[in-house]
């Protein structure tokens, strides 16, 4: 490598330098406040675990996006993470394994062997809340109000909150009894709404006019409340559907409900996380933006393999992305500069320091300084005395 490029970081491997970075913290802080006074404990899962225990339940996505290494001392291969959810997990079903309703909450760096697109950072910092043990729409509620709750108090008011349920999708299929190479086929082609391929594979399968034409109208069931009652229509002949309808319908008057004038938008299409999520899906926008800072869903099961099989919904925001939006700020702190003392374990200088800090005042001590400051600590008749700076 040549020596002038030595300082090169990695394609989507980014640093945070001041200012930005204790904003990021600023966030980070904030958030987590948030999520304990609504009864989130914190984790601190490991940066990477065994392949098979980071993968569990996750689907071939994010084992793409996963690196992997292999462990020097016991020959097994090793990940390090590209989601904290499925360490959660993990930590629900058996470092904690808590009687009833878990909730647990976290912050921390992943690492995408690949960006989610061109501009995405491949090591985003992800804050995020988890609620196991209850399957019910009430727990998503609960977390889709978390969601916002927390964005509202970072200054983000005009938030949009996008629902769907992927189990529409999956429980369409097995009544219809598509074959698993052609669900692929269908889903990433309503993932694209690319309607035209759509019909042209939809017709090509062995299913009557009226099957065809439900399968059809799956991606334009999206936009405002009207899209529930269409899609009651539409799938009236199918009471799993139906059930999921309802409940999606809960959440969203609750939401309404909870935070006035909330915008929410409907894509009963959405099949974001398809492999990984088995019902409601929800993400977060800002409304001017029309940036996503925000998404989660509902992932029951997924510790079954750790032994433990019960519901769970959640969420995590990338608070790189989130900082550049955030409107909260802090006091801005005066800073002092000290000149010298009489020797450099000068006691009566040091303890005016220690004070001043203690204080609030940012206090710079050694150096010739010539950053702007506020006050100067100068020593006048034997005393260390503040002078402002006009």
């Amino acid at each position: 490598m040549n020596t002038s490029d030595r300082w090169l970081l990695p394609d989507g491997i980014d640093e945070v330098l001041p200012p930005e970075a204790l904003n990021l913290e600023r966030v980070r802080r904030r958030l987590l406040d948030i999520f304990a006074v609504w009864g989130y404990d914190y984790v601190i899962p490991p940066m990477v675990e065994f392949l098979e225990s980071l993968l569990t339940g996750t689907g071939r996505d994010l084992d793409l996006k996963t690196f992997k290494i292999t462990d020097q001392m016991s020959g097994r291969m090793m990940g390090i993470r590209a989601d904290i959810t499925p360490q959660v997990a993990r930590i629900d079903a058996h470092s904690q394994n808590k009687k009833g309703v878990a909730r647990f909450c976290y912050a921390g760096t992943v690492l995408h062997a690949q960006a989610n697109n061109m501009l995405a950072s491949r090591a985003p910092l992800h804050v995020g809340a988890e609620l196991f043990g209850d399957s019910g729409s009430q727990a998503d509620l609960e977390i889709v109000s978390l969601m916002v709750e927390s964005l509202h108090s970072l200054g983000m008011p005009s938030v949009v909150i996008e629902l769907g349920d992927v189990g529409i999708f999956r429980l369409l299929v097995q009544q219809l009894e598509i074959p698993s190479e052609t669900e692929e086929k269908l889903f990433a082609l309503i993932q694209k709404k690319a309607m035209v391929e759509l019909e042209t594979c939809v017709q090509a399968l062995d299913l009557d006019a009226d099957h065809k034409r439900i399968m059809l109208e799956l991606p334009g069931l999206c936009g405002n409340a009207e899209v529930l009652a269409r899609a009651e229509g539409v799938f009236g002949g199918y009471p799993q559907i139906m059930q999921r309808l309802a409940s999606l319908g809960e959440v969203a008057q609750g939401i309404e409900s909870r935070f006035s004038g909330i915008q929410i938008y409907y894509d009963l299409s959405e099949l974001r996380g398809y492999n990984y999520h088995t019902g409601i899906v929800f993400a977060a926008y800002l409304g001017e933006a029309r940036r996503r800072v925000a998404q989660g869903g509902r992932y029951d099961s997924i510790g079954s393999v750790f032994g433990r099989d019960r519901g769970a919904t959640g969420f995590d925001v990338d608070v790189k992305t989130l900082a550049k939006f955030s409107t909260i700020t802090e006091a801005k702190r005066p800073v002092v500069i000290a000149e010298p003392g009489a020797g450099i374990d000068d006691l009566p200088r040091w303890e005016k320091i220690r004070e001043l800090r203690t204080a609030g005042y940012i206090v710079l001590e050694s150096g010739k300084e010539t950053v702007p400051h506020d006050f100067s600590l100068n020593q006048y008749d034997g005393e260390w005395q503040l002078t402002k700076i006009h």
